[in-house]
């Protein structure tokens, strides 16, 4: 039985308050008037007179009215892209954590399904790390609340007036697309998806347990088919959920490819997840069971899965980029000219490294070279997310600074004490699983 140290209990509170604090900082940091906005301007333009002199040369000359009335809409622009940065840090970790926990629920389903003989010894730890997803959940339905209520301007097409032709924010397009991109039917959605991924984490749990004190494998399979229908939900509702929640921040933009894209992203950090957490509960005298073979196994979809997103990153940008459509290639034109390093790093980390590193079958054994490609594939897939919703958000003010540090602290620390104390609740190895001595056995 797993025991929840008081030192790692302390660390967790610890990252929660160092996190909260920063959060803090960052909203009361953000611009609060025009006026705010003007006097960061003026200093920046003061800061780079020489080259806007340069430039200004070759501008088309305009009436004072015109240039007044661009200065207003610049600086308004840039009002909401500040206000939006702290929001923006903690949507971006929040949708982090939320998804590494469905990566897990959603490979622990595809074990359930599959009957696989090697997994079992890791139902548990599988099962620590989705007691995360109610509590994440929640922070995160919140959030869409708070963003439907116009606390802040993450999702444009939220805004007043966008789909009134009358009106002088009036967008075509979006207008268009207002009976799907409505806050009534988008909540709903939303409700909907995280109540259904919660019920079968809940259930497949309970199901478990039960299965430890039965007779028969009637659990089991109970599971099995309940881990069938989750899955065809989950794929579906993936879909719908990546177009929900980060593709309508760019709501002129779409590619059919987007839903395989982020769940290529999100599966493979949960399963990284699974692993990083195997690896330290095997270095504290835990999971005895669970060898090198376990190990090399879950390092195996780790370098897979990171290829399978490599393929749909380079897809998704060759076809935009070959057929050349210039509202499709806005979307990347923008992340490589203002987010060059965040955009080609996330590619460095998440597939030359993971390749370099992993595609060794010796080091996917070995504990300290696996730790590290581990740490290197999460925060690759962080810019990842990081780049899916900044460049729509807060433009080319981006950095990362305070709020986004603060932000993954915060919910670093809430996710090593939810999983953790989840983890204390129960044995770490199912009993009457009818896998469960294949599992242990498990060598090659």
């Amino acid at each position: 039985m797993y025991t929840f140290s008081s030192k790692l209990k302390t660390f967790s509170f610890i990252l929660m308050l160092l996190g909260a604090l920063g959060i803090g900082i960052g909203f009361m940091s953000a611009p609060k008037t025009i006026q705010d906005v003007e006097t960061i301007l003026k200093a920046e333009e003061a800061h780079h007179e020489g080259g806007h002199e340069a430039a200004a040369t070759h501008e088309e000359v305009k009436s004072p009215a015109e240039a007044k009335a661009e200065h207003e809409e610049h600086v308004e622009h840039v009002f909401h892209q500040l206000q939006n940065k702290p929001w923006a840090a903690l949507y971006v970790a929040c949708i982090f954590f939320l998804l590494i926990t469905m990566g897990v629920l959603a490979f622990y389903g595809i074990q359930q399904v599959a009957q696989a003989g090697w997994s079992p010894v890791l139902f548990r730890v599988m099962q620590g790390i989705t007691a995360y997803l109610p509590v994440i959940s929640v922070i995160f339905f919140v959030f869409l609340l708070l963003s439907g209520f116009h606390l802040n301007h993450l999702f444009v097409w939220m805004n007043e007036g966008v789909t009134d032709p009358k009106s002088p924010n009036y967008d075509e397009i979006i207008a268009g697309k207002s009976g799907y991109l409505n806050f009534a039917f988008w909540i709903s959605r939303a409700a909907i998806f995280l109540l259904g991924w919660n019920l079968y984490r809940y259930l497949s749990r309970k199901n478990c347990l039960a299965q430890d004190a039965a007779s028969d494998d009637v659990f089991y399979k109970k599971n099995f088919k309940m881990s069938a229908a989750f899955l065809v939900f989950f794929i579906v509702s993936e879909s719908i959920m990546s177009w929900d929640w980060i593709m309508s921040l760019d709501p002129h933009w779409f590619s059919t490819l987007f839903g395989w894209y982020v769940f290529a992203s999100f599966f493979v950090s949960g399963i990284t997840v699974i692993q990083m957490v195997t690896i330290y509960l095997k270095s504290k005298g835990y999971l005895e069971n669970v060898n090198s073979s376990h190990i090399h196994d879950l390092s195996k979809f780790m370098f897979g899965i990171s290829v399978f997103w490599t393929y749909l990153w380079f897809s998704q940008f060759m076809l935009i980029w070959y057929a050349n459509i210039p509202e499709e290639v806005t979307y990347f034109k923008t992340r490589i000219e203002v987010y060059n390093l965040p955009f080609f790093g996330a590619f460095f980390m998440n597939f030359v490294f993971p390749i370099l590193l992993l595609i060794n079958s010796d080091f996917k054994r070995i504990f300290w070279i696996v730790v590290m490609g581990g740490i290197v594939i999460l925060f690759g897939h962080y810019v990842d997310f990081f780049n899916m919703i900044m460049p729509a958000t807060v433009g080319d003010r981006w950095f990362i600074g305070i709020p986004e540090i603060s932000a993954l602290l915060f919910f670093f620390g809430l996710f090593i004490f939810v999983v953790f104390s989840a983890l204390a609740k129960a044995p770490l190895v199912p009993k009457r699983n009818p896998f469960i001595e294949e599992s242990k056995h498990f060598h090659y």
